[in-house]
């Protein structure tokens, strides 16, 4: 699947550190490697910059907006989300969300999705209360994702018996698993066949194969072990950081002198365009 010109230009800016901004002709050429025209990547940089999504200087370098970082480091966190799991005593984080203009509702939804909330009432979303900091510590990832958010976020328990067990459904359990164990085995047969296919060949692979992965991973919902199997999430997130060392070095040569790369390309993924929310 092609990846979009937007898409792929917030994956590639996303690998190195803003202070190494990437010339066009450098994201021209990644384009190339993924059927992206380079007419598609001038128009995506101008309505990106229009936006300040992206930032240029007079030479024609590119880089990430400052705007763009909040959720730019939720996503590139994918390694370490699963040591923000703690131990689930059975009751909620909800957030009442009556509250907001459309442009901030927007914002919201998004920043609700990666955290892996789900809607129970019209107005009430919840996730178990499993992630470090509880109810405070929720409430600053909410905050640092869509800072005008407006919303009520507390911890909610002793829900009776009936809702408790349907808020415990809001999640497709057995879609999860089913989708780690088919993620990881794509990664493996990825990593495996990566040595023998050319370098252009093997940049586009990693690029969309890992991105995939990435994306299962930053919107996983991190529920707790009495809903989901936890060890099977584990594997892939395992899984996908063995893959992300490939993946930087099929990119390696792309980077160039423009610095180490952070992660490989693709990795850089963002959920449902996230950063075009914005």
């Amino acid at each position: 699947m092609t990846p979009s010109a937007k898409s792929l230009i917030l994956d590639l800016l996303s690998t190195l550190p803003r202070s190494y901004p990437v010339p066009v002709a450098a994201l021209v050429r990644a384009g190339g490697t993924l059927s992206v025209g380079e007419n598609s990547i001038r128009v995506a940089l101008a309505r990106l910059r229009s936006r300040g999504m992206v930032e240029s200087n007079e030479r024609g370098l590119y880089r990430l907006a400052a705007a763009s970082e909040p959720v730019n480091r939720h996503v590139r966190s994918w390694r370490t989300l699963e040591q923000s799991v703690g131990h689930w005593d059975g009751s909620w984080v909800a957030v009442d969300v009556r509250t907001g203009t459309r442009s901030s509702a927007r914002l919201r939804e998004r920043a609700l999705r990666l955290l892996g909330f789900r809607m129970l009432e019209r107005s009430l979303y919840l996730r178990p209360n499993n992630l470090s900091g509880g109810a405070e510590g929720s409430r600053a990832r909410l905050n640092s994702l869509a800072p005008e958010m407006g919303s009520l976020v507390f911890r909610l328990s002793e829900l009776d018996s009936v809702t408790d067990r349907r808020a415990t459904r809001l999640w497709d359990s057995a879609a999860l698993e089913s989708n780690y164990a088919a993620t990881r085995a794509r990664l493996q047969a990825s990593a495996a066949r990566l040595p023998e296919l050319s370098d252009a060949e093997a940049m586009a692979e990693s690029f969309l194969v890992g991105g995939d992965a990435v994306r299962q991973i930053v919107l996983d919902p991190l529920l707790p072990d009495p809903i989901i199997d936890t060890a099977s999430r584990r594997a892939l997130t395992d899984a996908m950081r063995e893959y992300d060392r490939l993946g930087r070095r099929c990119w390696k040569a792309w980077a160039g002198d423009a610095g180490e790369l952070e992660q490989s390309p693709g990795d850089g993924w963002r959920p449902d365009a996230a950063l075009e929310l914005a």
